[in-house]
C-alpha cells in the first residue's frame, strides 16, 4: 500500500506529470490567450462581470488525479480534500503575520459539535452537531459516520493506516460503535497520544453516505469509481464539474453549517508551465497563481496588483541519500556530504531569501522541534577529513537526481555538483520524468535524490515514524537505527508527554548526528493572489481553503 501521508506518494507538481503541457507565446499575447481560455473554458464570458466578486478562478499545474480521500495524495487532491470534506474535530485559528493559520494547543468541534475523551486515552466519544446538511440536503446522522469508517476500514488504504498503524486497531467491529442516532464511540485496544488529534487530519472526511449509497454497484460496493470525479459529503463546498487534465469546478454548499462561503463558485484551471501561471495573475486573467517559483515570486512581489503571501510551514526540502549502499552506509560520507553544502548560496541564488536552513528532522512549526543539534557548516577541510576516515580520501563518484521541469530542483542540484566536487565527490546529475523519478527512488535505485515532503499531523513522534523509522513505508533513504525506532514506538504508545518529548529530543540528536539526509531548506509554502482577494489561510496539508477567501 502506498503511504497516505507523503504528498510524494505519487509524482509531484510539474509540467512533467499532466497531459495538457500547454505552450503559449511569451509577453501580453500569452496573457490573452490565457484569459481566454480560461473564461471561455469555464463558461464565463457573458456572466463574469455580474459574478466577478463572488468568483474565485485559480491557476495551478494540475488538476487532483482523484478526489477519494482514499486515493493517494499528493499536493493538488490535498487541496481539493480540504474543500469538499469536513472532518470531525479541527485546531482553533488563530492569526500569525496576518494570516489565519491552525493553533495546535486548541481542538475545536467541526462536525461533532462536542467529544468526551477518556482519562487514559483508550476510547473518544463524538457527539455530532445536529442540524448539519450536504450540498444535495441530506443531514447527517451516525450512520453517516458508520459508513464511512466503514467503507474507509474495507478499503485498506488511508483510513485503515491511520487507525491500525497510528492508533492501533485491530478489529473493526471491536473499536468503532454507534452508540445513538447521533453518537459514535472510537475504542481502542491501548492508549494512544493522538487519539484526539487524529480526527482533525485531512484523509478522514465524513461522506454523505444517502448519496454515496446511490452509486453504489455490486462491482464497486463503496462507489470509488463515482467519488474519484464527484464528491458527496457536508463541507463547504461540492465539485460540480471534473475534467481531469483541465478544470475542476467548486460550488458553496448553501447548507454549510458554517454559513455558505462568500465565494460561491472557484474555477480551478490546470496550466501546467509556470511562465504561464506567472503572466495570468500578473494580467488579472485569474485571481489566483499557485505554485509558482521564486524567481517568479520574487518578481511579483514589484507589482502592486498582486499580494505574495508566505508563510513558514512544515515542508522539509532534503536530499536523501541510501543508506542502506556504499558509500552512504557510512555514517561519516554522509556527514562530509552536509558539510559541502553552500547553504547560504542557495538561500541567496535559489530562494532569494525566502526560505530557511533545515535543522531538524522534524518540522519546524510542531511541537517537539529542536534546531540545538545542527552542526553542519559550509567546511570544505571538514569534509575532506570526514571522508579520509572513511576510506574515500579521494573522494567518489555517484548520481543525484531529480524531476525533469522542476526549476528549483535544477538550480540547487547545479550548485550542490559543485560544491561536492570540493571534496572529490563527482556527482552525475540525472533529469528523470516524475513517475519514472518517484519509481527509481522508491524501489532503492538512487544513490541520491531530493525529496520534498511534509507531515501533517503536528507531533514529532508522528513526523520521526513517517521519514525514520525503519519499519515505515515511506523511509526511502534506508535509515535505521535500533535506538531511534524504540524511541519512536514508545512516543507512540504513551500518554507521558514529559517522556515523549524527551524521546523525540533524543531522536533529533541522533538523526542529526547520523545525518541519513543532506538537510537543505524549509521553502515554506507561497501564494500569489491579485490585491482584491483576501482571506489567504494555511493549514498542514498546504492547500488552499476557499472557505475563508473573499474579495474585497
Amino acid at each position: 500500500m502506498t503511504h497516505p501521508l507523503s504528498e510524494n506518494a505519487l509524482p509531484p507538481i510539474t509540467s512533467s506529470t499532466t497531459k495538457a503541457n500547454i505552450r503559449l507565446p511569451s509577453g501580453g499575447r500569452a496573457a490573452a490567450l490565457i484569459a481566454s481560455m480560461i473564461f471561455s473554458a469555464a463558461g464565463m464570458s457573458n456572466t463574469w462581470a455580474q459574478d466577478a466578486k463572488s468568483t474565485l478562478v485559480v491557476a495551478g499545474p494540475r488538476t487532483p488525479e482523484s478526489l477519494d480521500q482514499e486515493y493517494p495524495p499528493t499536493e493538488a487532491s490535498h487541496e481539493a480534500r480540504r474543500n469538499v470534506y469536513e472532518r470531525l474535530l479541527a485546531y482553533a485559528p488563530k492569526t500569525t503575520d496576518g494570516v489565519q493559520v491552525e493553533n495546535f494547543d486548541k481542538i475545536i468541534g467541526a462536525l461533532a459539535e462536542r467529544w468526551e475523551l477518556s482519562a487514559d486515552k483508550t476510547s473518544i466519544t463524538f457527539h455530532l452537531r445536529k442540524g448539519v446538511k450536504s450540498y444535495v440536503g441530506n443531514e447527517m446522522t451516525a450512520d453517516d459516520v458508520m459508513w464511512s469508517f466503514n467503507r474507509g476500514w474495507s478499503k485498506d488504504a488511508s483510513f485503515r493506516w491511520y487507525m491500525s498503524q497510528i492508533l492501533g486497531v485491530k478489529n473493526f467491529d471491536a473499536s468503532f460503535k454507534k452508540i445513538d442516532v447521533m453518537t459514535v464511540q472510537v475504542t481502542l485496544p491501548k492508549a494512544s497520544p493522538l487519539i484526539e488529534r487524529i480526527w482533525v487530519n485531512n484523509d478522514l472526511g465524513i461522506l454523505d453516505s444517502t448519496e454515496m449509497k446511490k452509486h453504489v454497484t455490486e462491482e464497486d460496493p463503496w462507489a470509488s469509481k463515482w467519488l474519484a470525479t464527484h464528491s458527496a459529503s457536508f463541507s463547504a463546498y461540492q465539485v460540480t464539474k471534473f475534467r481531469s487534465g483541465q478544470e475542476v469546478v467548486y460550488e458553496a454548499n448553501p447548507n454549510y453549517y458554517r454559513g455558505a462561503a462568500k465565494i460561491k463558485k472557484v474555477i480551478f484551471r490546470e496550466l501546467p508551465t509556470a511562465a504561464n501561471r506567472l503572466a495570468a495573475i500578473q494580467t488579472g486573467s485569474v485571481d489566483v497563481a499557485e505554485w509558482l517559483a521564486p524567481r517568479e515570486l520574487a518578481t511579483l512581489e514589484k507589482n502592486p496588483q498582486v499580494k505574495v503571501w508566505q508563510v513558514f510551514g512544515n515542508y522539509i526540502h532534503r536530499v536523501e541519500m541510501n543508506n542502506a549502499k556504499p558509500p552512504f552506509d557510512n555514517v561519516k560520507v554522509r556527514q562530509a556530504m552536509n558539510y559541502l553544502v553552500p547553504r547560504d548560496e542557495i538561500l541567496k541564488a535559489v530562494y532569494f531569501n525566502k526560505a530557511r536552513f533545515t535543522k531538524s528532522p522534524v518540522s519546524e512549526i510542531y511541537p517537539g522541534y529542536t534546531d540545538q543539534y545542527f552542526k553542519y557548516t559550509n567546511d570544505v577541510a571538514k569534509a575532506k577529513e570526514l571522508l579520509k576516515e572513511a576510506g574515500l580520501e579521494k573522494g567518489f563518484k555517484t548520481q543525484l537526481a531529480y524531476r525533469t521541469g522542476d526549476q528549483t530542483e535544477e538550480e540547487i542540484a547545479v550548485i550542490l555538483k559543485t560544491s561536492f566536487a570540493r571534496a572529490g565527490v563527482d556527482v552525475e546529475l540525472t533529469k528523470l520524468p516524475a513517475s519514472t523519478f518517484v519509481e527509481r527512488y522508491s524501489s532503492g535505485a538512487l544513490p541520491m535524490y531530493f525529496f520534498r515532503d511534509m507531515a501533517i499531523v503536528p507531533d514529532a513522534a508522528y513526523v520521526s515514524n513517517l521519514w525514520l523509522n525503519s519499519a515505515s513505508l515511506i523511509n526511502y533513504s534506508k535509515f535505521k537505527n535500533a535506538e531511534v525506532d524504540k524511541l519512536i514506538n514508545e512516543s507512540l504508545a504513551t500518554i507521558d508527554e514529559a517522556k515523549r518529548k524527551a524521546g523525540m529530543t533524543r531522536v533529533q540528536e541522533i538523526v542529526m548526528n547520523e545525518a541519513p539526509w543532506v538537510f537543505l531548506m524549509n521553502p515554506g509554502y507561497q501564494l500569489a493572489m491579485r490585491s482584491n482577494v483576501a482571506g489567504y489561510s494555511w493549514y498542514t496539508p498546504n492547500g488552499n481553503t476557499w472557505f475563508d477567501f473573499y474579495k474585497k
